[in-house]
């Protein structure tokens, strides 16, 4: 199910999160571009291009996969957005013409994946696009459990005059739905539910190995801080080994 559609996507490039300051963008296209060694790379969750635009504006010949429509339809009217070919599809399965140096993933993106097993299936996804040697980058949070107080399942994370926002969680499944409420100046109100599924950093790691990938690196954020255990996010790099053959599920994923 696509949970950006036009009304969330008419919006998405007006958010005041972290992830739309300059700096950050910046520090992200820099880490990326680092990590592409110049070659190719493919964006799972295109989105709007707030990456994909100005990696491209570095030289890296960039492609993009995302299921909604809404968003790669605003990446296309963007000033450079033509040059940047996009497929509509679930990024897990969708399969692209070529080879890629760096396959990424940023802001909880991964998250937008439900199950273990669609997680599992974008590694595989990601190993079967990336040329030996290739790299696949991924940002995503540390789950809040320490914020959850014992018997209790809600964290809020937005507060104000428009709107309240608050994960519920459940920590049997791992699944955590992301509660939106906006009211209008007029009084009406709306809610939006995403699903999402946290994921522990080693259990990336599991993933990474059962897709034939092997980790080179874990940092607390685009800049290269450090990890630790007071980390919120974490930004990490597997690699697609030189010389040896891809361990992936049988199956033909579809494309778009």
């Amino acid at each position: 199910m696509d949970h950006f559609g036009e009304a969330v996507a008419a919006r998405y490039d007006d958010g005041e999160g972290p992830e739309f300051v300059p700096g950050t963008i910046a520090r992200t296209v820099d880490f990326l571009y680092a990590a592409s060694g110049g070659g190719a790379a493919l964006e799972f969750g295109v989105g709007t291009g707030r990456i994909a635009l100005p990696l491209a504006g570095r030289g890296v010949p960039v492609r993009g996969i995302d299921l909604s429509r809404a968003m790669t339809d605003r990446l296309r009217a963007k000033p450079g957005g033509a040059e940047v070919p996009v497929t509509v599809g679930d990024f897990a399965q969708t399969v692209v013409p070529g080879t890629y140096a760096l396959v990424y993933l940023v802001f909880n993106t991964l998250m937008n994946l439900p199950t273990q097993e669609a997680q599992l299936a974008c590694f595989r996804n990601a190993a079967r696009h990336l040329a030996p040697g290739g790299r696949f980058v991924v940002e995503v949070m540390v789950p809040e459990l320490r914020g959850l107080p014992h018997g209790r399942n809600t964290v809020v994370f937005g507060t104000g005059p428009e709107g309240w926002a608050y994960t519920e969680y459940d920590t049997v499944t791992q699944r955590a739905d992301c509660h939106y409420l906006r009211v209008t100046p007029d009084g009406r109100g709306s809610h939006r539910t995403v699903p999402f599924r946290y994921v522990w950093p080693a259990e990336l790691d599991l993933m990474a190995r059962l897709a034939g990938l092997r980790a080179r690196e874990r940092w607390g954020g685009w800049g290269h801080e450090p990890f630790t255990e007071t980390s919120r996010a974490h930004v990490s790099v597997w690699q697609k080994p030189v010389g040896t053959e891809e361990r992936v599920a049988p199956g033909s994923p579809t494309s778009a």
